[in-house]
């Protein structure tokens, strides 16, 4: 027999579904993904720390789980939300059914419930706190615990993503690349190991002296949970890096994606904002304004930064988001520094952008050149 679950929302919003996955109770930031695969992947994808995620498409489950598509070492969501979860899966990579997995990392989850109704008052009223229990099932308690839930604003989540030490995520490569921790995922180490680099991953706590030490060809910066506005230790530790170069070394060349993107708009003089329900999913298409090209990209951010704010005449914008106008990537007119807002790793979604991972690379390539 099925057990009743509740999601609640602090502006009181309650829906009646069944449990699936652990039982007992989680808050967050409830928030809509459109992606129609790639559950596992999102699931496990640090940056939906402190969220919990209704997926859009109907039907969740019905590839199971694997090895393979874990995009960390653990699911890092809340809690999860769908409209109907598949107990039977059918897929030759497949472990174990979807509500197996959520139970043995403790993830909270409801399904049953209208998620078309949810998706539609996430996008008018934009995203809320909220609260998934399968043992508190009083709507007006749950509400309450929604409205004292901590919000995403002034958060500092990546400390409890990143790595607690640096690692060698492999030890082979012409280029060697300093990776900051902010809550990365595998495959955006698997897209720079692919192209011939020695990546060594640092937490995002990591001084510019232990930076410096690994003699790094390039520099990324990762996408990552909460808000860039509470990280100024990152901040200042990229303003440190990006000062040496300007102070007789080689500029070193940086490439951020997501919060990493966020980050260097905060380095350069900008301002970071939250948006009204972010931008989850992968279907978000982005213009470059150099080329004119748009890419249908992945996407999984909830702030973005501020068009006008940068105060670096230098950095500029390179790519708006064709549905809202929103900033989706920078590059700095004098240094090797450029960043997009989206995940051009995909994992899941499309492939359209795997391209500034090379340009990532040619970079690094021109600075060992022009240093020999």
């Amino acid at each position: 027999m099925k057990k009743e679950a509740i999601l609640a929302l602090e502006d009181g919003l309650v829906f009646r579904g069944f449990s699936f996955g652990a039982l007992g109770e989680a808050c967050g930031e409830v928030v809509f993904n459109t992606s129609m695969t790639g559950y596992q992947e999102i699931l496990t994808d640090p940056s939906y720390k402190g969220q919990m995620v209704c997926m859009t498409y109907p039907l969740i489950g019905n590839t199971g789980v694997n090895r393979q598509d874990a995009e960390s070492t653990r699911p890092f969501v809340e809690g999860f939300i769908v409209k109907e979860s598949s107990r039977i899966y059918s897929n030759w990579r497949a472990t174990e059914d979807l509500g197996s997995y959520l139970k043995r990392n403790r993830i909270v989850g409801i399904e049953g419930i209208d998620t078309r109704a949810l998706t539609k008052h996430l996008r008018e009223a934009g995203a809320k706190k909220g609260v998934i229990s399968t043992k508190d099932l009083d709507a007006r308690s749950l509400v309450q615990k929604a409205i004292n839930s901590p919000s995403l604003l002034g958060r500092d989540l990546i400390k409890a993503v990143m790595c607690k030490k640096a690692y060698d995520w492999n030890t082979r490569g012409k280029f060697r690349v300093i990776a900051i921790d902010s809550g990365i995922k595998h495959n955006i180490l698997r897209n720079l190991e692919k192209r011939n680099c020695r990546v060594r991953v640092v937490p995002a706590t990591a001084t510019k002296d232990e930076i410096r030490s690994f003699k790094p060809n390039g520099l990324f910066l990762s996408n990552g949970p909460g808000d860039p506005e509470a990280l100024p230790y990152l901040v200042d530790t990229v303003k440190e890096l990006i000062g040496v170069g300007a102070h007789g070394h080689a500029p070193l060349p940086i490439f951020g994606i997501c919060l990493g993107h966020q980050i260097l708009g905060r380095v350069f003089g900008g301002k970071t904002f939250k948006l009204k329900f972010g931008h989850h999913g992968g279907n978000q298409p982005v213009i470059d304004l150099d080329t004119g090209r748009v890419e249908i990209t992945a996407q999984n951010h909830s702030f973005a930064v501020e068009v006008d704010s940068l105060s670096d005449k230098n950095m500029q914008v390179t790519h708006i988001n064709l549905n809202d106008k929103t900033c989706e990537g920078m590059e700095h007119k004098k240094l090797p520094i450029f960043s997009v807002q989206y995940h051009p790793e995909s994992a899941p979604g499309p492939h359209d952008a795997w391209h500034h991972f090379d340009r990532f690379v040619e970079m690094m390539n021109n600075a060992k050149t022009h240093r020999h």
